[in-house]
């Protein structure tokens, strides 16, 4: 049975047989551990020298910055000039200490090896000033005119791409140009809809701002990204949690607060009163089995300026919301969708000349009152050509 025991010897051998196991694993480990220092030195090492410029030969170089070019565009001719090495180090450096926005056109000459800093300084303070000009786009404007028909008068509301080529910002050509090829991305136009007929209509933020002043199709670009950027500013968790909770998608919600902007009659402190009234009439009319469709009328109209509109944005004739909204929309005419005064009977509203709104149960007391303020000379009906 002596040949069945386990000796000493077997247990002394067995051991460091283990041990040597795990001796082998130290190596690898040190390598891999050994590598990555060396990869994350190597590429500290790249990035510092092209920061500092340590890694230029000092020629002197010359680099043209065209008016409202945006840091993408000057990082690249900085890196084609041979004045930096990586224009992405730069773009990254432009974003972190808050200049990109800051740089100049014109023409620039200096050394290569002066680095990232005293580019920056030379690009804010050196060449020509850019030009912008402050640009009102109010709310309820729509990226191309529409022609508001008010008591038999035309009056002609000019859209976004108007009144950016009257301010010299860019050409009507070069803003719908823009618009088509400008990427849809990210979590807010991700939701738009690709049966809207301009997938950014409502999604350019009514607001005061400066623009650059060139008269490009590169300005136009600049001036699309700041008015989506300020919208995606101000639609906020709380908005999409609160359209999810109604069981609409913000697209839906800001279609419904651009027929508001638009029934609504205009910006007045009245008319912002009764925005939450005028949203309840539509959500009673969407969930109201005696209204087949909304009818709101100005988007009956909508479509008139493309030339072929199959009218799928007409409320009178399709069911629902239509595809997206009909214009840009202010934070009144957004809350108003998303807080519609609670409780309310109302299918029907109608204004008079001098503002004032009045809300019925049916379309009789409707008739009744259009009746009286024509009457009185106090009716104003406006139409949509």
């Amino acid at each position: 049975m002596e040949n069945e025991k386990i000796s000493l010897d077997d247990i002394i051998e067995t051991k460091p047989q283990k041990s040597k196991k795990k001796r082998k694993l130290w190596p690898i480990i040190l390598y891999v551990v050994g590598a990555l220092v060396v990869a994350l030195s190597i590429f500290t090492a790249v990035v510092w020298s092209d920061y500092s410029g340590s890694a230029r030969n000092g020629e002197t170089v010359t680099v043209t910055v065209k008016q409202g070019a945006s840091v993408s565009a000057i990082a690249r001719e900085l890196e084609n000039q041979g004045a930096i090495g990586n224009g992405l180090f730069f773009r990254v450096y432009s974003k972190l200490a808050k200049t990109e926005n800051l740089y100049n056109y014109g023409t620039f000459t200096f050394k290569n090896d002066i680095g990232f800093e005293a580019i920056s300084d030379i690009l804010i303070n050196g060449g020509a000033k850019a030009e912008t000009v402050r640009v009102v786009i109010p709310e309820g404007t729509g990226i191309n005119d529409y022609t508001k028909n008010v008591n038999g008068n035309k009056v002609i509301v000019k859209g976004i791409a108007t009144i950016l080529e009257d301010a010299g910002v860019c050409t009507r050509d070069d803003f719908f140009a823009a618009l088509k090829e400008f990427a849809i991305s990210g979590e807010l136009l991700s939701a738009t809809s690709d049966k809207a007929y301009y997938r950014l209509e409502g999604y350019l933020f009514p607001e005061t701002y400066e623009f650059y002043f060139h008269d490009s199709k590169e300005c136009a670009k600049l001036a699309i990204e700041k008015m989506v950027a300020e919208t995606e500013k101000r639609i906020t968790d709380d908005m999409r949690k609160k359209a999810a909770s109604m069981g609409y998608t913000i697209n839906d919600i800001l279609t419904m607060a651009s027929i508001v902007q638009m029934e609504a009659g205009g910006n007045s402190s009245e008319s912002i009163k009764q925005m939450p009234s005028v949203a309840a009439v539509f959500y009673n009319r969407l969930k109201s089995s005696a209204f087949s469709t909304l009818g709101s009328s100005p988007t009956c109209y909508y479509g008139n300026s493309f030339a072929n509109d199959d009218g799928r944005y007409d409320t009178y004739k399709v069911k629902g919301l239509p595809p997206g909204p009909l214009c840009s929309v202010g934070t009144d005419a957004i809350n108003a969708a998303l807080y519609p005064t609670e409780k309310t009977e109302y299918y029907y509203f109608v204004t008079d000349k001098n503002g004032k709104f009045y809300f019925h149960k049916t379309g009789n007391e409707q008739q009744a009152t259009i009746n009286r303020l024509q009457q009185e000379g106090n009716w104003i009906y406006e139409y949509f050509d």
